[in-house]
């Protein structure tokens, strides 16, 4: 910074500077949209004196794709694939909410096993999107060592994944109704086993960051946001809940049984880069109770069960649709998407790994939703990172970056 600036005062919307030489030039620094330590593709166009940020400009839509109006011309069971494409680093969660919304929509009542079967994927889910977001910050700040056991773990959660549904990054995991098949026995004794693994892995991890000198340097007081401008932003997540609120859609607006366990929703003081570090670890800590409670629960529900009877938008199995004509008729016309929907207005969400991940739909009584609108957790939470980002410095905006876990494919439906 130019020797002549003494001094930085922070407003809501730019820095004020005092003393300042009217020969200083600011330049224009493009951060993104291929810059590795933005992690995806999206541009922040920055204004600069020298390390210091002094505005700049967020552009989105580097892969927006129109899922929404694709979404007008599809059966409700071919917008699953479409859900993948947004948090591509926990899909299933995705996947579990346009499900509940279509199922909300239909009135579908689920088994009580079913849903706790849901409930262990999401927060498998949740887990190694934390893992992805800690790790990385871990990464900019400076340390490589945390971030490889982490993301061995997160490699086993996609083994679990592959096991279950076939598929490890777009999931396309389950089914309107439940899951498209009961979860194998391999498949349990791999979630038991990550269960009992992935502790000693992430007490290493905290170990390693949670009290170093170094680390919290770089993150303490970085940042920082209150309740009251997180709110006006519409933030949610863990970046809402590191400022002191607790809000968590799990908790406020139970689905899927969550109601029955028992759970706690870890919230910051600061808000900074460093209480979002921390509350994303105490929630990986808080899926993996949740996730035991649930593998307890199941063991009390009769064995089988895997979905709802409705014979309108679940697929029969392949042996009775080569045998049974009713059965060839039900496939044929949910394949062709050839069943009217209710006529209905609804909202749903699910607690994502980045916030609230909702889904307003409006059927008028067709095939495909007449209009559907995806509440995308990045899309919201990073509009305030320009603002937000006025007066710091370049290094401090990298690591703000990495805190807000920005998926662009969440950010660009």
């Amino acid at each position: 910074m130019s020797d002549s600036v003494s001094k930085i005062k922070l407003t809501s919307n730019k820095p004020i500077y005092i003393d300042n030489d009217p020969q200083d030039e600011l330049f224009t620094l493009n951060l993104g949209p291929t810059h590795p330590a933005t992690h995806g593709v999206f541009q922040n166009v920055l204004q600069v004196d020298g390390e210091r940020i002094v505005s700049g400009v967020s552009t989105i839509g580097y892969i927006h794709r129109a899922f929404e109006k694709i979404a007008e011309r599809r059966a409700y069971y071919q917008i699953t694939t479409l859900t993948d494409r947004l948090n591509y680093c926990s899909s299933p969660i995705n996947n579990m909410g346009w499900h509940m919304t279509v199922e909300k929509l239909l009135e579908i009542e689920l088994p009580k096993r079913v849903q706790y079967m849901r409930v262990i994927i999401m927060e498998l889910s949740r887990i190694a999107d934390h893992i992805i977001c800690n790790g990385i910050l871990g990464v900019d700040t400076g340390t490589f060592a945390g971030f490889i056991p982490m993301m061995v773990k997160r490699e086993f959660i996609y083994e679990i994944f592959e096991e279950i549904c076939g598929a490890r990054l777009t999931t396309n995991i389950g089914r309107i109704g439940g899951f498209e098949r009961d979860f194998n026995e391999v498949a349990f004794a791999k979630i038991r086993q990550f269960v009992k693994e992935f502790p000693a892995v992430l007490k290493e991890f905290e170990a390693l960051l949670d009290r170093n000198r170094i680390f919290i340097d770089r993150t303490s007081g970085v940042a920082a946001v209150d309740p009251e401008t997180a709110l006006s932003y519409s933030w949610s997540g863990p970046i809402l809940r590191a400022t002191g609120v607790d809000y968590d859609v799990r908790a406020n607006e139970p689905y899927s049984s969550y109601e029955e366990f028992d759970f706690e929703v870890p919230v910051g003081t600061n808000g900074d880069v460093y209480d979002r570090f921390l509350v994303r670890n105490h929630e990986m800590w808080q899926s993996l109770r949740i996730i035991e409670q649930a593998l307890a629960k199941i063991e009390k529900e009769p064995k089988g069960v895997f979905h709802a009877d409705v014979p309108d938008f679940y697929l029969p199995p392949k042996e009775q649709v080569y045998n049974n004509m009713e059965a060839l008729i039900y496939h044929f016309k949910i394949v062709m998407g050839e069943i009217d929907a209710p006529k209905k207005e609804l909202y749903h969400s699910v607690e994502g790994a980045n916030g609230e991940l909702g889904f307003y739909l409006i059927s008028d009584g067709g095939r495909s939703p007449y209009r559907l609108h995806f509440r995308r957790p990045s899309f919201i939470n990073y509009q305030m990172y320009a603002p937000m980002s006025s007066g710091m410095l370049l290094s401090d905006a990298i690591i703000n970056m990495s805190s807000l876990n920005v998926i662009a494919g969440e950010l660009d439906a």
